[in-house]
């Protein structure tokens, strides 16, 4: 891991860029811990991390702000990262059939995420490999945000997760579902009823498969931009619960 570049920011917070091999990643750390403290990996959208960055460091922020470290990286094929061409392809295939108002088929989902599961979920781990080396983060781990597959596999396979808050919005594989239901650690979803992006009955299966004990599914009216601060608050209380 080499870190490109700092700069601190208001209330404690120090946000240091850097480069994993072709994998870059942002970590976000108060500047105050005198021991090593948890971490949260912010998972996002395939977007590029320019454009997710306000929400992103609005995240980071609360999580600091609790004592944590929080982390993301640039998915696969996203921002500046070299292009891939088959998700592009699913993306475009994807964009025609919502605006012809057709349904959207098992075979363009599957195509569209489980390639970027399959992908990014090592990066993930490897990264999580290197963030836990550096003297200033010491776990447990939580992981936070979508895209919700992602969520699951991490939570399926890397141990040292220990609970995720996940965001209802994206598009799930059928085979996602027999994932979830091997998940044994805490879950918390967040689900805007009248997200536009979202299929609602999806969202509540994939819930009701959480193989989980301990599972919240919190739902709020509104659209998928519309989630009101009151729910950050909630996952901010989920995670203090679990990562101290």
């Amino acid at each position: 891991m080499q870190f490109t570049s700092e700069q601190h920011l208001e209330n404690d917070v120090l946000e240091r860029e850097f480069t994993l091999g072709e994998i870059p990643g942002i970590l976000w750390t108060p500047e105050s811990a005198t021991e090593p403290v948890p971490l949260i990996l912010l998972g996002h959208p395939p977007l590029g991390l320019t454009k997710m960055y306000p929400r992103l460091a609005a995240r980071a922020r609360r999580a600091t702000a609790e004592g944590f470290a929080a982390a993301t990286i640039e998915l696969p094929g996203s921002g500046d990262r070299p292009r891939w061409a088959a998700a592009e392809q699913a993306r475009a295939d994807l964009r025609r059939t919502l605006q012809a108002g057709d349904p959207v088929s098992d075979e363009i989902i599957d195509a569209l995420i489980l390639p970027l599961v399959d992908k990014a979920v090592p990066e993930w781990q490897t990264t999580l490999d290197a963030l836990l080396a550096l003297p200033e983060i010491g776990g447990p781990v939580g992981y936070s945000g979508g895209v919700i597959s992602i969520g699951i596999r991490l939570a399926v396979v890397e141990p040292r997760i220990v609970a995720a808050g996940l965001f209802a919005g994206s598009f799930v594989p059928r085979t996602m579902f027999e994932e979830a239901r091997r998940i044994t650690i805490p879950v918390h979803v967040l689900l805007q009823w009248d997200d536009e992006g979202n299929d609602r009955q999806a969202a509540l299966d994939l819930f009701d498969a959480f193989g989980s004990k301990e599972k919240t599914l919190l739902a709020n009216m509104g659209g998928h931009t519309g989630v009101p601060q009151s729910a950050g608050e909630d996952a901010a209380g989920f995670f203090a619960r679990h990562l101290k």
